[in-house]
C-alpha cells in the first residue's frame, strides 16, 4: 500500500478528531430562562456551568494533542499495512467515546458522587494509551528511516506511560476524585509544554 492510502487515512481520522472536538460543546448548555429572574440567578447559573466548562477544556485539550501528535506521526510512516489501519480504527474509538464520560465529569465532579465520572474519565484516558501503543507498535515496521523509528518508539513509551498513569489514576479515584481531576488538568498542560519543547529539538537537530 502507498502514501496515498495513508494520506486518505490521515483526511479520515482529521474529520473524526474534528467531529469528537465539535461534540464535547454539546454539553455545555446555555441555562435555561425559565430559571433566571435577575442577573444575580444568571451569574449563578452560568457559575454552575463551570465543571462543565472545565471539562470540556480538559478533554478538547487532550483531543487536540492527540491530533497534533497523529499528524506527527504519520510524517514518519511512508506506506501503510492492516494493523496499522486497524489501530487507527482503535485509537479513532477511543477518541470518538471521550464527550462522553467528559459530559458525566462536568455533571457530577463537584458532587459527592463524583467518584464514578473520574473514574470513568480516567479509564477512557488509559484506552486511549492503549489506541496509541497499538499504532505506534503497527507503526514501527512502516517508519521511513533510522530516525523515524525511533521517535515512534519514543512515542510508544508515551502511550505505555499514559496507559499506567490513567489506570492508576482511575484507582485513586475511587477515593480522591477532585484531586486525580486536578492532576490530569496539570499532565495534560506538561503535555502542552512537552510536545511544543519535542517540536523545538526535532526542528533544531
Amino acid at each position: 500500500m502507498t502514501a496515498h492510502v495513508n494520506a486518505r487515512l490521515e483526511a479520515f481520522c482529521d474529520g473524526v478528531f474534528a467531529i469528537a472536538l465539535t461534540l464535547l460543546i454539546i454539553d455545555v448548555r446555555v441555562p435555561v430562562t425559565t430559571a433566571i429572574g435577575t442577573s444575580g440567578d444568571l451569574w449563578l447559573a452560568l457559575r454552575h456551568l463551570l465543571p462543565s466548562i472545565f471539562a470540556f477544556v480538559l478533554s478538547f485539550g487532550i483531543i487536540f494533542i492527540s491530533w497534533v501528535n497523529h499528524h506527527e506521526l504519520l510524517k514518519l510512516v511512508d506506506r501503510t499495512s492492516h494493523p496499522f489501519i486497524y489501530a487507527n480504527g482503535f485509537l479513532l474509538l477511543s477518541v470518538v467515546f471521550v464527550p462522553f464520560p467528559t459530559a458525566l465529569l462536568g455533571d457530577h465532579l463537584l458532587t459527592n458522587h463524583a467518584s464514578p465520572a473520574v473514574i470513568l474519565y480516567s479509564a477512557a484516558g488509559a484506552i486511549m494509551g492503549l489506541g496509541w501503543a497499538l499504532v505506534g507498535r503497527t507503526a514501527l515496521p512502516l517508519a521511513r528511516d533510522d530516525r523515524a523509528a525511533a521517535r515512534v518508539r519514543k512515542g510508544a513509551r508515551s502511550a505505555y506511560f499514559g496507559i499506567a498513569f490513567y489506570t492508576t489514576c482511575a484507582i485513586v479515584a475511587v477515593w480522591l476524585p477532585l484531586a486525580v481531576a486536578v492532576v490530569q488538568t496539570v499532565m495534560w498542560i506538561y503535555w502542552v509544554f512537552y510536545g511544543v519543547r519535542s517540536d523545538s529539538d526535532s526542528r533544531s537537530s
